[in-house]
């Protein structure tokens, strides 16, 4: 309970004697309340609440009330009645309604949060009337995630989900980065644990490096800068944890292989006038530029141009003499200021999208935590003129564009049901299906099975997915006939002996002048084109691939053949591990393909550990000069890596399948054992097997497929 005192005297030191008293009785009344409550850890529950007024008051930096709120709150949970047993207006109507709109959200249960969590950010607005709100739950979710080890399995793969699709997308809407960084690198670590190992310790490895290429780049930029009258303020950012990892899935990469791992911002003193702040950054991007190398294909200029949300920078990315790569970004402490908190607001600058009431009831809350006016704090329906907002009769609400009819409303529920409608009731009013709607209409559709669009039907449909339904449905005519000549075609293609791939029909289309395929295979239904030039261009089609091939090969072999020139720097693993000093570290057991480092140890010589090695924080960071950069041999034939297999199976018999499965991969089994599970679950088995195999891509067909095997509960390397 010190601690729990220790963090409310720090929360009351921040409000004033008058705020801090009624914080303090609202702490009072939800200790006595949850007195016997115990969280997971068997720690008094009222520690959760106090760690949220934690937040809310020291990071986020909101009022007073919002932490008596974050206590009052907690108390009602448990307490319905409790507000008639204190005396009326001992608390102000607007924590009261903060208080209660808090319960609600929390009373909110999604069965699956993947299908729900539109609604459920939808059933948010509607109960935060005060957009402060929104702020607290996510600081209560925060707290709830810092301490996710406490709870069961099954918990922490429920509030992970919804962490990702709920409160990371809010969080980042409303500017909160530090907080949704946080979050972001929580959920990684128990989504991903060995991805999430494998990047910090990454990120840790290569620290000392980043921090020294930091300073040796600005530094023959310092002089210069100030010769040329330029008064600056650097920022260096790395990029998260979990931010890297998204970037190495999508560009398919390895760590080294993300470029942007930190960027260089040089953020220029410049009186506000812009063809001043202009004139600065250019002299400071010739700066740049003439001490290093630009790439000149990634230079972004949104100073000429500034982005549509007023964001304003130069970027530009740049390499030094040793071949180091860094994006630099070039701006003024204004327009840093505008992209960090005002008109570029980055959830949009990063073109995250959002619900349309929610996303526009955000940005609202955002302007109203940065203007710090309690009038701001009155929530108001916007009704944007672009949009226009109407209900279903279930009351799920709609966003649509301005000018929209019955008809793109019934193509937005569904397709098929926009294809059947013949109008509608609009607060009980039966309209036809041109009829434009308004905002706060009841819209009931009408339909039958026998209605078929019309041309005429685009007419005066205004969104996207109603004209491209209809489009598409009266297309059907058109698409017979090219099934027609598509048949047609593939008959003569056999004859030939021939291949028409999905590589060839855009070229081939563009070729005889055609916009679509089936306007392509409708023209020769109708014989339109020559089936011999389709003859001639598939021929020449695949010579000249064939050339193109041949040409990227001998590229490849002469970029390879450069590459093992430069590899000096590195220990190359090959097949000879009895006659050289190294060894496999038993703690992770490397195969060939992981991404691995060496540690020279004392008696036996160099180890090899995977990166994602639980080992490797500990050794990368006490002992850097100890560490020795390797590579596997490109045509290493080494095929005796040992790696031990841990499967969780939920029936013994399922235990002679799975050896089965690696015995089909014509690997040997090295050792096997079966153990019941003792005060778990009733009718699990630990099996761990080892394995010898050759590299790790044939060791990841075998996870897989154990994997999907019925029985299996879970399957893992250890």
């Amino acid at each position: 309970m010190s601690k729990i005192k220790g963090q409310l005297e720090e929360i009351l030191k921040l409000y004033s004697p008058e705020e801090g008293e009624r914080i303090l009785f609202a702490y009072q009344l939800a200790e006595e309340v949850l007195k016997e409550k115990k969280r997971e850890n068997g720690h008094p529950f009222i520690e959760h609440p106090v760690g949220v007024a934690t937040i809310v008051a020291k990071e986020i930096g909101l009022t007073g009330d919002c932490a008596e709120a974050i206590f009052l709150h907690e108390a009602l949970r448990f307490h319905p009645t409790l507000l008639d047993e204190i005396p009326q207006g001992k608390f102000p109507q607007e924590v009261v309604d903060i208080a209660l709109n808090l319960n609600k959200i929390a009373a909110i249960k999604p069965k699956e949060t993947r299908l729900e969590a539109e609604n459920y950010k939808r059933l948010i607005v509607s109960f935060s009337t005060d957009p402060r709100v929104v702020i607290i739950k996510l600081a209560d979710r925060l707290e709830v995630m810092r301490n996710i080890a406490l709870l069961p399995k099954d918990s922490q793969d429920r509030k992970v989900a919804e962490t990702y699709l709920l409160y990371i997308p809010i969080a980042h809407q409303l500017g909160l980065y530090r907080l949704k960084s946080e979050l972001e690198d929580i959920f990684f670590k128990y989504s991903e644990p060995e991805n999430h190992r494998m990047v910090t310790n990454s990120l840790l490895a290569t620290e000392r490096e980043r921090l020294a290429f930091i300073d040796s780049f600005i530094d023959p930029l310092k002089k210069k800068l100030e010769e040329g009258g330029i008064t600056y303020k650097l920022k260096s950012r790395t990029k998260t944890a979990y931010s890297i990892w998204k970037k190495m899935q999508k560009q398919g990469v390895s760590f080294e292989g993300v470029a942007d791992v930190f960027a260089i911002r040089i953020i220029i003193d410049s009186p506000e006038d812009r063809e001043t702040e202009h004139a600065l950054c250019w002299k400071a991007y010739s700066i740049v530029t003439e001490e290093y190398t630009p790439d000149t294909k990634r230079l972004r200029d949104w100073l000429s141009a500034p982005k549509s949300n007023g964001y304003e920078s130069l970027h530009t990315t740049v390499k030094d003499t040793k071949g180091n790569v860094v994006e630099v970004q070039i701006r003024t402490r204004r327009m840093d200021d505008i992209a960090e908190n005002g008109l570029a607001a980055h959830w949009s600058y990063k073109g995250i999208k959002g619900d349309g009431v929610l996303t526009q009831w955000l940005n609202d809350v955002k302007e109203a935590m940065q203007s710090g006016e309690k009038s701001s704090y009155e929530y108001v329906s916007n009704i944007v003129k672009d949009d226009v907002f109407v209900f279903t009769p279930d009351g799920t609400l709609r966003r649509l564009k301005a000018d929209a009819t019955v008809l793109d409303f019934a193509f937005d529920i569904h397709t098929n049901l926009g294809l059947r409608c013949t109008g509608a009731k609009v607060d009980g009013k039966i309209v036809n299906i041109r009829e434009k709607l308004t905002t706060g209409s009841v819209v009931e559709i009408l339909s039958s099975k026998n209605q078929k669009p019309a041309s005429d039907w685009l007419n005066y449909v205004v969104t996207s997915k109603a004209r491209s339904k209809i489009k598409q449905k009266l297309k059907e005519e058109e698409l017979k006939k090219s099934k027609l000549g598509r048949e047609l075609l593939e008959r003569r293609l056999k004859n030939w002996k021939l291949e028409l791939t999905d590589e060839m029909l855009l070229p081939i289309c563009r070729h005889f002048g055609k916009k679509e395929v089936v306007e392509f295979y409708e023209a020769i239904g109708e014989e339109k084109i020559d089936m011999m030039a389709i003859k001639d261009f598939i021929t020449s089609y695949e010579e000249r691939k064939a050339e193109e091939a041949a040409a990227a090969a001998s590229r490849i072999f002469e970029d390879s053949r450069k590459k093992k020139s430069s590899e000096s720097d590195y220990l190359i693993i090959d097949g000879k591990l009895g006659q050289v000093g190294y060894k496999m570290a038993k703690c992770c057991n490397p195969i060939f393909g992981d991404e691995v480092f060496g540690f020279v140890s004392i008696k036996d010589g160099i180890k090899i550990h995977r990166i994602s090695c639980p080992n490797a924080a500990r050794l990368i960071e006490n002992f850097p000069y100890r560490i020795q950069k390797v590579k596997w041999r490109e045509d290493s034939k080494t095929s005796a890596f040992q790696a031990l297999l841990k499967v969780v199976i939920d029936d013994a018999s399922v235990y002679g399948t799975i050896l089965g499965i690696i015995n089909g991969f014509n690997i040997s089994i090295r050792s096997t054992a079966m153990i019941e599970r003792e005060n778990k679950n009733r009718g699990e088995y630990d099996v761990k097997i080892q394995v010898s195999v050759g590299d790790n891509k044939q060791l990841d067909k075998i996870l897989s497929a154990i994997k999907k095997t019925k029985g299996v509960v879970t399957v893992t390397r250890c």
